[in-house]
């Protein structure tokens, strides 16, 4: 498994705004896909946006036009911008990647611990 690394969650107002930062840890071969999950307190994880090698960008219906996910410089940071926040952006969120970290390795699929976004006044 490779490490992932999130950070940036916090407490926010509504109508503020978080950035978070999924850091993929080594030296990685091939990233095929990065993506952003939330799960709110009894309810099933989901796909909130999601970035491929190519540059291709996913975002659940809930969030579009208010987040945004990009790769930093580095490409083994990705980033998810979270404006006008809702209290239902309340979860606890997710990093997950899909790679390979060399060529004569498997593809992996690591998910990071998360990070709590807490959308309250």
């Amino acid at each position: 498994q490779v490490p992932l690394v999130e950070s940036g969650g916090g407490l926010v107002q509504p109508g503020g705004s978080l950035t978070l930062s999924c850091l993929i840890s080594g030296s990685i071969f091939r990233i095929y896909a990065v993506g952003w999950y939330r799960q709110a307190p009894g309810k099933q994880r989901e796909l909130v946006a999601q970035i491929t090698s190519g540059g291709s960008t996913d975002y659940a219906d809930s969030v579009k036009g208010r987040f945004t996910i990009s790769r930093g410089d580095t490409k083994n940071t990705v980033y998810l911008q979270m404006i006008s926040l809702k209290p239902e952006d309340t979860a606890a969120y997710f990093c997950n990647a899909r790679g390979r970290r060399a060529m004569t390795e498997p593809d992996f699929d690591s998910w990071g611990q998360g990070t709590q976004v807490t959308v309250s006044s």
